[in-house]
């Protein structure tokens, strides 16, 4: 293997974004461009993580976090491709696969891992692939809201044929739409966003992630950087590892989604921030970090494979671009391809 480390200086500045209802959320681009400063974006002191750790206050709140093995359970909205697929799929089956090449998946993982409950029980290590629900149809219509979103999964669990399984306890819920779709605050606000079904709603409370591909209605805000916004003139942008830009896009907010839902399942866990409905969660303090140097302006160091597209981690059989997310154990985000390690 050709691999080769280098620095990407990322224009974009990254910030964490609230959602308006008590969901982590996750978008990749500035709140506002007409706002930058070129300053910002001057090569200052290399530093390893975006603030301080003095002031980042990450607390346990004693609620339940996913200890137990993991079985994520996939909703696929519209028409997916076959090779599509088979590059999530293997990003899940990569989290707990322990003999991918290093930088791996299943180290990024690691750091997840190291998060407790109250009885001192780590969070699962085995993440594994359960069952799956084909939506090709677009049965609740091709624009979706928060609250239609948790009506597509009340819809898979109840199926007459081939439900679902409905698993509180340790199932987590992948509701991935395809690029046709357009779901509530999708590119101008979210990539993302993560929270749990409503009993009266669905009729259990069942934690969730909702992932759009976003390759049709804004790669340059929610596939960067393999798509740049078209504010940003004169900027490149990488070359995906899995030549797919939405999907390969999608997989880092789907390891930050999962990140988030593994250590605060029901909003109760762990997290910063007095407000449990505006929780800043282990992924939301990394965004933008996919390497040693990142933060703020800067992305950090990641790798050149051997045909030129940008990773930082190795699956089973493919490459991925996926953040770093926050260890409270080292009190900085972290990641497998770290230059300390």
């Amino acid at each position: 293997m050709n691999t080769a480390v280098h620095s990407n200086v990322a224009i974009l500045v990254l910030v964490v974004l609230f959602a308006a209802d008590p969901a982590a959320a996750w978008r990749p681009w500035p709140q506002n461009a007409n706002r930058m400063n070129v300053s910002d974006y001057a090569f200052g002191d290399s530093k390893k993580y975006e603030g301080s750790s003095e002031f980042v206050k990450l607390r346990y709140h004693m609620g339940p976090v996913l200890t137990t093995n993991i079985t994520v359970h996939t909703i696929w909205y519209g028409r997916w491709e076959r090779n599509q697929k088979k590059i999530i799929r293997e990003f899940i089956n990569s989290i707990s696969a322990v003999n991918s090449p290093r930088p791996s998946v299943a180290a990024w993982w690691r750091t997840v891992q190291l998060y407790t409950d109250q009885t001192g029980a780590n969070i699962s290590k085995t993440v594994r692939l359960g069952q799956e629900k084909n939506d090709r149809f677009y049965s609740h219509g091709k624009s979706l809201t928060r609250l239609s979103i948790q009506s597509v999964i009340k819809s898979a669990i109840t199926a007459r044929t081939k439900p679902l399984p409905i698993n509180p306890r340790s199932g987590l819920y992948l509701l991935l739409t395809a690029d046709d779709v357009y779901v509530q605050d999708f590119c101008t606000s979210v990539c993302g966003f993560h929270y749990f079904t409503f009993p009266s709603l669905v009729g259990y409370t069942l934690p969730y992630a909702w992932v759009g591909n976003s390759e049709k209605l804004c790669p340059g805000q929610c596939a960067y950087p393999f798509a740049v916004p078209a504010y940003i003139p004169n900027m490149k942008p990488f070359k995906s590892p899995n030549s797919d830009v939405g999907v390969d896009g999608m997989i880092s907010v789907i390891g930050h989604e999962m990140a988030e839902l593994a250590t605060n399942p029901l909003a109760n866990a762990w997290y910063a921030g007095q407000d449990p409905t505006f929780p800043v969660e282990i992924a939301d303090l990394c965004e933008g970090i996919y390497g040693t140097g990142g933060g703020g302006s800067y992305t950090g160091q990641v790798l050149d494979a051997h045909d030129g597209a940008t990773y930082n981690m190795n699956g089973i059989r493919r490459k991925y671009l996926v953040q770093w997310v926050w260890s409270h154990v080292l009190n900085y985000c972290t990641g497998p391809n770290a230059l300390d390690h």
